[in-house]
């Protein structure tokens, strides 16, 4: 199972064009969730919808209007994906969820993390970054050739595949609206693979089985 916010984001898609990174404000333990307060302006968000944080479907929980946004995670998702490490001063990647009209400009991204990937090698020359990520061995079958992933919310195509590793490669607008080029080894990416790749393994698992 993928990690999941709550039902409020069962039914809610994202595209995995992340509109900014924001810093985390602060972070705080309550008795049955911790609760993420970013640092973001947007008017237009209201308590109770979605936002995906690190590839995260989560709820506002707080708008304090002008200044900051809340989200309160329960420990499901705090084990399951890497916002259990955030702590204040960190950026995050935050997108908003479509809109009936809007233009797909990414993949269908459920916001559903499937598991942490860890980041093995970055490959950076005059013409590109590469980025080799190894995902979890139960997930590897859904990550194809020229698919696509999301990790930590970012929209990408798979451009290699050796194993368990695959490589995405970042153009520099993607270096520059979201934190995936400033992450160190080791650090587990958010994976989300693709829907249509795990529909159809799925289904043809179950029914060879």
């Amino acid at each position: 199972m993928g990690a999941r916010a709550g039902g409020l984001c069962d039914y809610i898609m994202f595209n995995g064009i992340v509109e900014k990174t924001v810093k985390v404000l602060a972070v705080s333990d309550g008795p049955m969730f911790r609760r993420l307060l970013l640092g973001v302006d947007w008017p237009g968000v209201r308590l109770g919808q979605s936002v995906a944080v690190n590839g995260v479907c989560l709820t506002a929980a707080v708008v304090e209007a002008g200044k900051a946004v809340g989200f309160d995670v329960i420990k499901e998702t705090l084990d399951k994906t890497n916002l259990g490490l955030l702590k204040a001063g960190d950026e995050v990647n935050v997108e908003r969820s479509l809109q009936i009209g809007d233009r797909i400009d990414g993949h269908f991204v459920q916001g559903h993390v499937d598991g942490r990937a860890k980041l093995v090698r970055v490959i950076s020359n005059e013409n590109e970054v590469r980025l080799v990520v190894e995902s979890p061995r139960e997930l590897a079958k859904y990550v194809v050739p020229k698919g696509s992933v999301s990790i930590d919310g970012v929209s990408l195509t798979v451009a290699a595949i050796s194993g368990d590793c695959f490589e995405v490669a970042l153009i520099p607008t993607t270096l520059k609206l979201t934190n995936l080029g400033t992450r160190p080894l080791g650090w587990p990416f958010n994976l989300e693979t693709d829907i249509l790749s795990k529909t159809i393994i799925s289904w043809l698992e179950r029914r060879e089985g």
